[in-house]
């Protein structure tokens, strides 16, 4: 089998999987639930079949005429994907968290920060010898390489939070973070080894597909199980993640304005009362003497 019909066969089962992850998913009416995994999934599923079409007439001798649909296209839905995932982890985040809305709305700030700062860096940091439409490869690498850095840190905070946050390890919101998660490790991994070892890239984009085809099963089991009922969050008083989520509810927040009064020194407090017992005696001894 030659390496051109293997990888032919893998991108088959790519789009079957992601076909299959999308039927599930709209079956079990997940989508109200995850409305941008669920355009995500029909985005990958549509766009899939045309851009292979696209890259079989272009490949073809008489196929030049269709490189522009293709480029245009491919970098589209790469730009447009990168999108969906971030608004997916707000989503995956939301649900994480929802028994804790004070950390919640302080997490939703902080992912709005982190997306503006991954713009800025993102149009700052493009190389100036790109003009015109040769932009649009550099403007899609770097913000899918933004976004693949927050499901890392969002698969991570899941990962040591689960205790605290009563989230199981079959919860949909752990798997959809575990399947991004593992996709852009391997998105980081794949860069850097076909950096170093030109004369590998066969091989590595064989690895390279295999990982995702795991990915896409992961969610595929993760959807076809039956999700187990989140356990309510039950912590003391005085617990940490108790304080810190009353401090995120209180950020923000413009309450009742209190006049805090200084307390004052209780040695001036001293003074003033033996100079009004002073003051008492001597009026005391006044009035005798006048009597």
């Amino acid at each position: 089998m030659s390496s051109q019909v293997a990888m032919s066969i893998m991108g088959s089962g790519e789009f079957l999987l992601s076909a299959l992850m999308g039927t599930i998913f709209w079956k079990r009416g997940l989508q109200r639930r995850f409305p941008a995994m669920g355009t995500y999934l029909a985005l990958r599923v549509v766009s899939t079949p045309i851009l292979s079409l696209l890259f079989i007439a272009y490949s073809q001798p008489w196929g030049g005429k269709f490189y522009m649909p293709y480029f245009f296209l491919f970098w589209g839905e790469y730009m447009a994907s990168a999108v969906l995932v971030y608004f997916i982890c707000l989503e995956v985040f939301r649900s994480a968290l929802a028994s804790l809305p004070g950390l919640l709305r302080f997490g939703l700030v902080i992912f709005r920060w982190a997306a503006l700062v991954s713009v800025i860096v993102t149009f700052a940091t493009l190389p100036v010898s790109n003009r015109g439409l040769y932009l649009l490869p550099d403007i899609g690498v770097a913000l899918m390489r933004s976004v693949s850095l927050l499901e890392l840190c969002l698969l991570a905070f899941l990962c040591l939070s689960m205790n605290a946050l009563r989230l199981s390890v079959r919860d949909l919101a752990f798997g959809l973070a575990l399947g991004f998660g593992i996709m852009s490790s391997n998105d980081f991994i794949f860069a850097s080894l076909t950096a170093r070892f030109a004369t590998l890239t066969a091989p590595l984009q064989f690895a390279y597909e295999s990982v995702i085809l795991i990915s896409l099963s992961t969610w595929v089991v993760y959807c076809a199980l039956p999700e187990p009922m989140r356990k309510p969050v039950v912590m003391p008083v005085n617990s940490t993640i108790y304080r810190w989520n009353e401090i995120a509810s209180a950020l923000g927040h413009t309450g009742t304005q209190v006049a805090v009064q200084q307390p004052a020194n209780s040695f001036f407090l001293t003074d003033v009362e033996n100079v009004v017992e002073k003051v008492l005696n001597r009026n005391l001894k006044g009035r005798e003497s006048e009597s």
